[in-house]
């Protein structure tokens, strides 16, 4: 098996020189945009953080795929075209993982930390989540494995579709030529998966290929008449690492803990959506999003 290198650590200097740019040219009015100190700090922070957790638990990962290696039922030898394989199909394996993390409220604990900041530019690209393999999303991915894709090979695309996610946390670009828009994901379908307006809300998970939202009926256009409105729906107000990093595990903990002793219930929030609620009331993205169309619908003119 040969040694793949580490993209994630090969774009760090990439990752530094094009934070500092763009700053610089929307601090100087040179590009669109906007930077607000202490969220890119903030951000910054949160990407330090989740590299140093993944150097302190990354083995435990490592452990559980090459024991589910064992267990392979066929193995693909490494070439050009089966890393390229590899590649396509972690991708579709991320969109679902993706999709996961936004719509079951456990994995959505970790998640939201990348959604948290009310800004979009480079620095929110690094603002990554620090529990690890904890929420046990990584089991995921072992399907790949036991099909016969060596665990060295689903980290070095692994790594690849994660450079390539860096890029698209812009402004600064508006739309890519057509034929690139409607095959890759791009800033301008990334800005709608950004965005907490209820158009946008829960759309375009896609990791590198836009196909698959396309395929699975998660894709909408962001409209050049309706600016992405950044962050999530209940705005957290703190630039406090700590606090970014867990705060939606607390409020999962409260919110079981004033259901009272009901292990049913939490189950039930904890495998949900975000904004489900055992009385009903749920304030789901589906929800936020059907009050939203029939207040359009109430407010648009009769026909004359």
């Amino acid at each position: 098996m040969p040694e793949f290198p580490s993209p994630v650590l090969y774009a760090v200097p990439f990752f530094l020189i094009t934070i500092i740019a763009e700053w610089w040219a929307v601090k100087t009015r040179r590009a669109t945009g906007r930077y607000e100190t202490k969220d890119a700090l903030a951000s910054i922070a949160m990407g330090l953080g989740n590299l140093g957790m993944d150097i302190l638990t990354g083995f435990l990962g490592v452990a559980l795929f090459m024991w589910v290696w064992k267990y392979r039922v066929f193995e693909f030898p490494v070439t050009w075209w089966s890393v390229t394989l590899a590649f396509v199909l972690y991708d579709l394996t991320y969109y679902w993982k993706h999709r996961f993390a936004h719509r079951v409220r456990w994995f959505w604990t970790e998640h939201i930390t990348h959604h948290s900041s009310e800004e979009y530019n480079l620095t929110t690209a690094v603002r990554q989540p620090w529990y690890g393999p904890f929420t046990g999303l990584i089991l995921v991915g072992l399907p790949m494995i036991l099909f016969g894709f060596h665990p060295l090979v689903i980290g070095f695309v692994a790594g690849l579709n994660l450079v390539y996610q860096y890029w698209i946390h812009t402004r600064v670009i508006d739309r890519m030529p057509s034929w690139f828009e409607a095959v890759m994901n791009t800033p301008s379908h990334h800005r709608v998966h950004h965005a907490t307006n209820p158009k946008y809300l829960d759309m375009n998970y896609a990791g590198v290929f836009i196909v698959w939202d396309k395929m699975f009926g998660t894709f909408i256009e962001e409209d050049p008449n309706e600016e992405p409105v950044y962050g999530i729906v209940k705005p957290i107000k703190s630039y406090n690492p700590f606090w970014i990093a867990f705060h939606e595990f607390v409020g999962l903990v409260r919110d079981c803990a004033s259901d009272g002793l009901k292990p049913v219930t939490w189950v039930k929030r904890a495998i949900n959506p975000p904004g489900w609620s055992p009385d009903g009331q749920h304030t789901r993205s589906e929800d936020i999003r059907r009050d939203w169309l029939a207040a359009q619908a109430t407010s648009a003119p009769a026909d004359t």
